[in-house]
C-alpha cells in the first residue's frame, strides 16, 4: 500500500485529488494540508511514501520551503510538486532542491495515478508539457547566469550568504540560527536584499541564487 499525502491551499484541488485517488486500491491518503507548515507536520506525523506539494500556496515560497523541510526529515517521502503554471524557473528550483517530479494540476487521473506509483518506487516524473520546455529553459538560464552573478557581486558578503540560504528554502529564523543573527536582523537583511536585487519576493531571490551559482557552493 502506497501512503500518500498532498498539500494545496485550495479545497477544490484537494477534493479533486481525493476523488482521483478514491478508486486506487493500492494508494492510501494518510494526510493532507492547506499550507506549507502543516504539510511538514503531516509528513513528520504520518511518514508518507509520496508527497504532492503545491509549489505556491499561501505565500510565494511556501511550497519551496515545505519541500526543503520535508526532505530534511529522517525518512522523507518522495516529493513531486503540483502547479497550475508551467513556470520553468520554478521547475528548475524545485528539482534542484530535491523534488522528484513536477506535475501540472490539470493532469488526467490515470496519469496522476501512474505518477504516484512511479514516485513510490523512487522514480522521477515530469509533465510532458513541462519537459518539452526544460531544454529551452536550461539555455535561458545559461544566458541569465552572467547577469545574475553580476547582480550578486553588488551585494555584501553577508547579503550573499542570506540570499544563498533563501535559495536553500530557509526561513528567517533558520537563517538567523545558521548565521548567529537575531530573526529581526535577518528580516532587515532580507528586505534590503530584495530591494537591491529588485525582487518582489523570496522565490525570486532564490531563483537569483540558483542562476548565480550560490547553490553550487
Amino acid at each position: 500500500m502506497i501512503k500518500l499525502m498532498f498539500a494545496d491551499d485550495e479545497e477544490l484541488v484537494r477534493s479533486g485529488l481525493r476523488a482521483m485517488m478514491s478508486g486506487a486500491q493500492d494508494i492510501e491518503i494518510v494526510g493532507e494540508a492547506s499550507d506549507g507548515r502543516s504539510a511538514v507536520e503531516v509528513a513528520r506525523r504520518y511518514h508518507p511514501d509520496v508527497a504532492l506539494l503545491d509549489i505556491k500556496m499561501r505565500a510565494p515560497d511556501d511550497g519551496i520551503r515545505a519541500l526543503r523541510a520535508i526532505l530534511a526529515l529522517p525518512d522523507p517521502p518522495t516529493v513531486a510538486m503540483l502547479t497550475t503554471f508551467d513556470i520553468d524557473e520554478y521547475v528548475s528550483l524545485a528539482l534542484r532542491l530535491g523534488a522528484n517530479g513536477f506535475l501540472l494540476k490539470d493532469i488526467d487521473p490515470a496519469a496522476l495515478l501512474r505518477a504516484v506509483r512511479d514516485l513510490a518506487k523512487g522514480g522521477a516524473v515530469l509533465d510532458p508539457g513541462v519537459a518539452a520546455r526544460m531544454v529551452q529553459s536550461h539555455r535561458d538560464e545559461q544566458r541569465a547566469a552572467q547577469p545574475a552573478r553580476k547582480l550578486l557581486a553588488s551585494l555584501s558578503e553577508r547579503e550573499r550568504e542570506v540570499v544563498a540560504l533563501i535559495g536553500q528554502g530557509l526561513s528567517n529564523a533558520e537563517i538567523g540560527g545558521r548565521l548567529h543573527l537575531s530573526e529581526a536582523t535577518v528580516k532587515g537583511y532580507v528586505s534590503a536584499v530584495l530591494s537591491k536585487i529588485g525582487a518582489a519576493n523570496r522565490v525570486q531571490a532564490a531563483l537569483l541564487a540558483y542562476r548565480g551559482g550560490l547553490l553550487d557552493q
